[in-house]
């Protein structure tokens, strides 16, 4: 049997997440590529996608973990798009290097979601 508190911190920064896309989304406005109209509707989407899944990670929901998956995989391509992008601005080597840091661990956060302890 595994731990349920990889799941549960992963279902925490979520909701925390989820909620600051919906209260503050210009924060997530420039992660947004220029591809993608209407940023404010995407970052607000994704916030409520966010809170949703968390929650149903942490009320053992058994959609959750496959729905927590997509989520992180549907945003990888944005936050290597924004990797690429801070790389080209004048942000210091420790900005940088941080949004990149973030592209590689969506991989080990994709295996949390799929092992998360479902109840329902």
């Amino acid at each position: 049997m595994t731990s349920a508190w990889p799941s549960r911190i992963l279902a925490g920064a979520f909701i925390a997440s989820g909620v600051l896309h919906v209260v503050r989304p210009r924060v997530f406005e420039p992660l947004i590529p220029p591809a993608l109209p209407w940023p404010t509707t995407v970052v607000v989407g994704t916030g409520v996608v966010e809170v949703v899944c968390g929650a149903g990670l942490l009320l053992g929901r058994a959609w959750a973990p496959k729905a927590t998956a997509a989520t992180l995989l549907a945003v990888w391509p944005d936050n290597i798009w924004h990797a690429v992008r801070t790389q080209q601005s004048s942000q210091s080597p420790w900005v940088k290097a941080g949004v990149w840091a973030r592209v590689p661990m969506q991989i080990p956060l994709v295996g949390v979601a799929l092992r998360a302890p479902t109840r329902v």
